[in-house]
C-alpha cells in the first residue's frame, strides 16, 4: 500500500472512532451534529438508518444539498420511522428551497419525534409548522 493510502486510512479510523465516541446518545432523543441552529441531528447507534444518515450530515456540513438528500433517502428507506431522518431531509430541503416539501418533512419529524427537544425546539421547525 502506498504511504498516501495508509495516511488516509488511519484518518478514516480515527474520525470513525471519534464519531462513535461522540455520538452523545444514551438510548433516547437526537444529538446535533454541530453548533448551527439548523444543524442536522445524528441518528442513534441502534438505528438502520445511522450510516447513511452519517453520509448525509457530512455532506449537508459541506453544503453538497444534493449529495446529501440521496444519503438522506437511502437512510429514510432502511428507517422510514426515524424521525431524525425527515428532520434531517427538512433542513436539506429548506436549504434547496423547497419549503413546501420541507414543511411537510418537518412535521413528519415532529409526529414522529413529539418529546425530542432537538426536534421539538428547533427554531427552523417552528418557523415551518407555525409554532
Amino acid at each position: 500500500m502506498t504511504r498516501a493510502f495508509m495516511v488516509y486510512a488511519l484518518g478514516f479510523i480515527i474520525l470513525s472512532i471519534a464519531i462513535a465516541c461522540d455520538s452523545g446518545q444514551t438510548g433516547y432523543g437526537s444529538k446535533q451534529s454541530g453548533k448551527a441552529a439548523d444543524a442536522p441531528l445524528v441518528a442513534p447507534a441502534s438505528s438502520a438508518a445511522r450510516m447513511e444518515n452519517d453520509e448525509g450530515v457530512g455532506h449537508y456540513q459541506q453544503g453538497h444539498w444534493d449529495v446529501a438528500m440521496e444519503h438522506y433517502q437511502k437512510a429514510a428507506k432502511a428507517d422510514p420511522n426515524s424521525a431524525v431522518v425527515h428532520y434531517n431531509v427538512a433542513l436539506t430541503l429548506d436549504k434547496m428551497g423547497k419549503h413546501e416539501d420541507a414543511t411537510a418533512s418537518f412535521k413528519k419529524a415532529l409526529e414522529l419525534a413529539p418529546n425530542d427537544p432537538a426536534i421539538k425546539d428547533s427554531e427552523i421547525l417552528k418557523k415551518h409548522v407555525g409554532m
